[in-house]
């Protein structure tokens, strides 16, 4: 079986991020966002459940989605994808405003922002599915969105062990 083939699969890249109950952001890259009701509007988000943003989201009941440009650098995407929120801070000197909900809305290398309010999950093994109603959304700029496939191969990105696409190298 060639595993290789999933990603074929089409895929964006996003920061989700979410708040503590003290009000302390975490965020991280994920390619598992997509919409699963028109109405009311809701999309899902697939988390690893040792991940810190995972308990932030199942915390505080909310999570928001930024949608990044194709041309994002690798070393803004490391800092979401590859660095843990318990050892650093994700967002200090990170350019982003607050939702109405108190979340933050990523400025840098972000075409738009989808809001939610989780609605339901489902323990996927590994990972947590979160369902969310879509509470605000907007665009923030014009552009291409980076998906998964050019992240692999143009940019020669890699996923993280606690990625839900994650294929160890057979090397």
């Amino acid at each position: 079986m060639n595993l290789q083939t999933l990603y074929k699969i089409g895929y964006g890249m996003y920061i989700v991020s979410s708040k503590n109950k003290e009000g302390k952001f975490n965020g991280q890259i994920s390619n598992t966002v997509f919409q699963v009701t028109s109405e009311p509007p809701q999309i899902a988000v697939c988390l690893n459940k040792n991940n810190l943003t995972t308990d932030y989201v199942k915390e505080s009941g909310m999570f928001i989605v930024s949608v990044l440009k194709k041309e994002t650098p690798l070393e803004f995407i490391g800092r979401f994808g590859f660095k843990s929120g318990r050892n650093i801070n994700k967002f200090e000197n990170l350019n982003y405003k607050t939702s109405n909900l108190g979340l933050p809305i990523i400025l840098e290398n972000s075409l738009a922002y989808v809001e939610a309010k989780v609605v339901n999950s489902i323990d996927v093994g590994t990972h947590i599915l979160f369902v969310g109603e879509v509470v605000d959304a907007d665009i923030l700029s014009e552009g291409e969105t980076m998906t998964y496939e050019f992240y692999h191969l143009v940019k020669r990105g890699k996923s993280p062990k606690t990625a839900p696409t994650y294929i160890k190298d057979s090397q």
